[in-house]
């Protein structure tokens, strides 16, 4: 019996070890690595001490110079660099001229000029060049500060000064080079250190752009002035290092950045410029750019781009892409080998039309010459994320003639640059965006007049805005009241196939207004959508509203609605989407314009209106009310059907 009782412990003890063991490796999967051994000894012991180290170095200098000579994509970027270079050289030098609260446009077209100048100076050592750069630097260092009330000024700005060292290698007068050094250091880096001022301070630990920014530009100064104080140096990369994950964090589990596409783009080259720096100068990024779903958003930055040209520009958004390839996702292209993310056939446009490059589109060159192709994915058709902003997407794949993109998503009004738009949507279909988000607007403009912009509070000034609240998006609205502001929705079903189909709890959205609710987006055929939503009423529930935002011609129909777009002008052909209203046909859909806006201080978009089924509880048999209603395109619409 002893003996059977050791080897039943003995049995169990494997059990537990193998269970244990494969709970670490999936915990593995899920926890970042993140290395961090920084301290003055390491520092000095483990920077290349020559110079160029930030982004670029003589091991990556090899591979940059042959690609020059030999992958159209880098002579064709590098002759647009020269192009911008040429350019910058007309302009006069900067001044210290705030927008409001802000030096930012200051601080980027800094860094801008320097991406541009400081490449070609490298690349080919132009004296011209060179005595223009002295001249940049020496400008934007006399300022009385960077503006370290808003420190993303801060943060862009010494990243532009690190760079104009670095890649001229030592040939600015020394003057200038003790010049940026002090600036660095006194302008840059001391003022994060100001613990009586958050403004200075919060970002360290944030979790939006702010925090991939102005860590990145305090990791290249404090690269820049290492050797003249390794102390500072040493502490401030450990500090960023540490800082860096709280916003990378924000990218999981499935690679959605929550705060949308266009930022995504912000905070995304930051940090990948970030890695460049820390892989170029000390031989790794010490885990970052393995960071948990960090490559994963490559994904979702391809998918936010539609059909039509535009994004999916949900949150504060901007509502185009650019016609120029994305040097950003390049970087993911280089450490994949996937050209799915490398956007070549944009790359190829000439100098002249591609125009004035992004401001890190220079460090960028570097990544553009690192890519080698090994493999080609093709995008999901059905995909979703999830995190503090869920989303998912329905398009038709790579061949539909239809142009399929259906995006819709949770969230709350409380994530970073987030509206209520929980349950909201948009729809396109052979070419036109039939269901519109009104996007975002100039900040400046209405924070000039005072107004409450970055209060989160349910009763803040923000929801007001059209395109913040959520009367201005499609989704549902109960009582005519705002979305609860901390209300969460989730995705509580998602399945892929031929039909796709997503559900979200909009539950916590509507917190005493109703019980429950959840809205069900199913792509039922190749040109159309079905939302469906089962809500649940109670005692405080009055009147529930279906949104559908468009700026297209609408027609009310006994049917429920049709929307159409003339495709020249007022001649045929005339393309259409049916809104079919199909649980409530006895109620008729009526459209309210948003042309103007409610607000003087709204974005105003031209032909923008709501299209609304009204449904009071007094029509609701029960506690139970399911609305459905399906978006139906045209599979011909030349031949009007």
């Amino acid at each position: 019996m002893r003996t059977f009782y050791s080897f039943f412990l003995f049995l169990i003890s494997l059990i537990l070890i193998n269970c244990n063991g494969e709970a670490v490796e999936k915990n593995k999967e899920s926890v970042a690595e993140i290395s961090n051994p920084f301290n003055p000894e390491y520092l000095t012991k483990n920077l290349r001490k020559e110079s160029p180290r930030l982004v670029l170095n003589p091991e990556i200098d090899k591979i940059l110079r042959n690609k020059l000579n030999s992958d159209p994509v880098v002579q064709n970027i590098y002759q647009t660099i020269k192009l911008n270079a040429d350019q910058v050289l007309q302009k006069p030098f900067l001044e210290r001229i705030k927008i409001g609260k802000r030096l930012l446009s200051v601080s980027r077209e800094m860094l801008y000029r320097i991406n541009m100048l400081g490449m070609v100076y490298y690349i080919e050592k132009d004296p011209k060049i060179l005595e223009r750069i002295d001249g940049e630097v020496k400008a934007v260092c006399q300022f009385s500060d960077w503006n370290p009330s808003h420190y993303l000024d801060v943060g862009e700005m010494s990243m532009a000064i690190a760079f104009a060292l670095d890649w001229t290698t030592g040939d600015l007068p020394e003057s200038t080079i003790e010049l940026a050094l002090n600036a660095l250091i006194e302008k840059g880096i001391k003022p994060s250190y100001n613990k009586e001022s958050r403004s200075n301070t919060w970002w360290i630990n944030g979790n939006n752009n702010w925090n991939q920014v102005c860590n990145g530009g305090m990791i290249a100064a404090s690269i820049a002035i290492a050797e003249r104080d390794p102390e500072l140096a040493a502490t401030t990369i450990r500090r960023s290092i540490d800082g860096f994950p709280h916003a990378l964090d924000e990218y999981g589990p499935d690679g959605v950045y929550p705060e949308g596409s266009t930022y995504w783009g912000y905070g995304t080259v930051f940090s990948v410029v970030t890695n460049a720096m820390l892989e170029s100068a000390f031989g790794t990024d010490f885990g970052l750019g393995n960071y948990p779903a960090f490559k994963e958003s490559a994904i979702f930055r391809v998918l936010m781009n539609t059909p039509s040209g535009w994004y999916y520009n949900f949150a504060d958004c901007g509502d185009k892409r650019s016609e120029n390839g994305d040097i950003t996702l390049a970087w993911f292209a280089s450490k994949s080998g996937d050209e799915l993310f490398f956007e070549r056939n944009r790359l190829l446009r000439s100098p002249s039309e591609i125009g004035k490059l992004r401001r890190l589109d220079g460090a960028g060159l570097v990544w553009l010459a690192q890519y080698e192709k090994k493999l080609y994915s093709d995008l999901p058709s059905a995909w979703k994320g999830e995190g503090s902003n869920p989303v998912a997407v329905f398009t038709g794949g790579s061949s539909d003639p239809y142009g399929y993109y259906f995006g819709g998503k949770g969230g709350s009004g409380t994530v970073n640059h987030g509206n209520m738009d929980a349950g909201s949507f948009i729809f396109e279909l052979n070419g036109v965006r039939w269901v519109f988000d009104p996007g975002n607007q100039n900040y400046n403009d209405l924070e000039k007049e005072g107004f409450d912009l970055w209060n989160k509070s349910q009763d803040s000034e923000r929801w007001t805005l059209l395109n913040k609240g959520n009367f201005g998006h499609s989704t549902l609205s109960v009582n005519d009241q705002l979305h609860i502001v901390d209300g969460k929705a989730t995705i509580a079903d998602f399945k892929e196939g031929e039909n796709p189909q997503v559900t979200f709890d909009l539950t916590p959205t509507f917190k005493g207004q109703l019980k429950s609710a959840e809205r069900t987006f199913t792509k039922d055929s190749n040109v159309s959508l079905v939302i469906e939503d089962k809500i649940e009423i109670d005692e405080m529930t009055e009147i529930v509203t279906w949104q559908l935002i468009t700026t297209l011609d609408v027609e009310i129909t006994p049917e429920g609605a049709t929307i159409y777009k003339s495709e020249y002008s007022s001649v045929t052909p005339v393309k259409k989407l049916y809104v079919e209203n199909i649980s409530h046909p006895k109620i008729q859909m009526n459209v309210v314009s948003l042309d103007p806006p409610p607000l003087a201080l709204d974005r105003r978009v031209k032909g923008l209106k709501r299209i609304e089924l009204k449904i009071p509880s007094s029509n609701i048999e029960g506690k139970n009310l399911n609305v459905k209603v399906r978006l139906r395109g045209q599979r011909n619409w030349r031949e009007g059907y």
